[in-house]
């Protein structure tokens, strides 16, 4: 097998692990076993507070003492483990700490399998700025398969997804056997341990227009958590109806919900042209409109013509909505920072997106989910109005906070590069 193939194959399977539980795992918790919203957001959480600090350990780690491709394999044997563990669990507190070690092994190999590609396209001579993106792709269409397939097969709301991700990770960490050697980096060795852990971007909260960037990348990484949380559940509540019990919103959400990837494919490829057209502030506020429009949507879509219209144009804006601010915001830090901690403030930014926000985001809207609950029925229009409120206040706040000023010209630049 070569190189790229191989690459293609590990992206793949990375990503499908997810796919096969992330969007449905909800719905699996709320109608299987019973969960409450708050119990299902605090087992969601468990994502946040693993990317707060373990991809920087992980990073540690491979770069001083293990090579990458090898530990990226014994993450996602023990990643096996936790899944097929997690799939036998009915309590909510242990699903947490289950689901929290998962976490922990898993969300760092996000990180190690770019390492992984970046590494082994240098060493046969290839451009990764150029020929990674065609690798990462497969990443997307492999989240993208293992919803069809979950949703196709009626596991939607079975424990069996759960041992789907468990199998396509034991599949992953022998098939990292085969990848090329990684070896450790005698430079990062002599890296402090500040440093290392990305702890030296924080001088970065001195300068107001970066606090203020951040701070919305936490809350941004909230609205992210919601929807991941619950945007499945929601669909699948439409079979309470028994208007809609047939329905193919009913029969098949996830793969409803997989048109929300397929539009992200399209709104990356569009970035550049909205940022050298408009600028970062700008695209920044799409996104966060973008937001509120899904979720608005969201608030008045139901299964019927009208309302399944609605629903589709959810999952289209969801791509606009995700992508504007987590590349444009990684553009953003890149143009921003000196060269000496960008790699540490690319870290913070994802920290503050998939950690801190995660985290937030999960707590707060199974808060929401519950107090709008009465006897098992959830009042889905008023939870959704709320999180779109919430993120139309947070797109007036940013127009008003955070200036910045657009430079068509280096913006092209800027671009051109990613």
């Amino acid at each position: 097998m070569g190189i790229k193939l191989n690459l293609k194959v590990m992206v793949f399977l990375q990503f499908f692990i997810w796919g096969a539980w992330l969007v449905t795992f909800g719905s699996y918790m709320i109608n299987t076993l019973g969960f409450t919203g708050s119990e299902v957001g605090i087992v969601y959480s468990s994502k946040g507070l693993a990317a707060v600090i373990m991809p920087s350990l992980v990073g540690i780690i491979a770069d001083r003492w293990v090579k990458a491709n090898r530990l990226y394999g014994i993450l996602h044997l023990l990643g096996a483990i936790a899944l097929f563990t997690a799939a036998h669990v009915s309590d909510p507190n242990l699903m947490f700490w289950v689901m929290l070690f998962n976490a922990m092994v898993y969300m760092p190999t996000m990180a190690l399998s770019n390492t992984i590609s970046y590494f082994s396209l240098e060493k046969i001579g290839l451009d990764t700025a150029k020929d990674f993106p065609s690798i990462r792709v497969f990443g997307t269409v492999g989240f993208i398969f293992a919803l069809w397939l979950i949703s196709l097969l009626g596991l939607e709301l079975s424990n069996i997804q759960l041992y789907i991700a468990a199998g396509a990770s034991v599949l992953l960490s022998l098939q990292s056997l085969t990848l090329p050697d990684c070896p450790t980096s005698k430079v990062k060795k002599n890296k402090s341990w500040v440093s290392m852990l990305g702890l030296d971007a924080f001088v970065l909260f001195k300068k107001k227009k970066m606090a203020i960037f951040f701070l919305f990348a936490m809350l941004l990484g909230a609205s992210l958590q919601i929807t991941n949380t619950f945007g499945n559940p929601f669909l699948h509540d439409f079979a309470k109806n028994p208007e809609f019990t047939d329905s193919l919103v009913v029969k098949y959400p996830a793969i409803l919900s997989s048109i929300a990837q397929f539009s992200e494919v399209f709104f990356i490829l569009a970035i550049p042209f909205f940022l050298r057209r408009f600028g970062i502030k700008k695209v920044m506020l799409i996104s966060m409109i973008a937001w509120t429009l899904r979720f608005s949507l969201f608030a008045f879509g139901d299964p019927s013509p009208f309302g399944f219209t609605l629903l589709l144009l959810s999952m289209i804006v969801y791509g606009c909505a995700f992508d504007f601010f987590n590349i444009s915001g990684a553009i953003f830090v890149e143009k921003e920072v000196d060269s000496s901690i960008r790699a540490s403030a690319q870290g913070l930014f994802m920290t503050m997106v998939n950690g801190v926000g995660a985290y937030v985001g999960s707590i707060l809207s199974g808060k929401v989910v519950d107090y709008f609950t009465v006897d098992g029925v959830k009042d889905w229009k008023t939870i959704w109005l709320i999180f779109g409120s919430y993120t139309l206040v947070l797109a007036i706040v940013f127009a008003i906070s955070f200036r910045y000023k657009h430079d068509r010209e280096e913006m092209k630049h800027v671009t051109a590069s990613h």
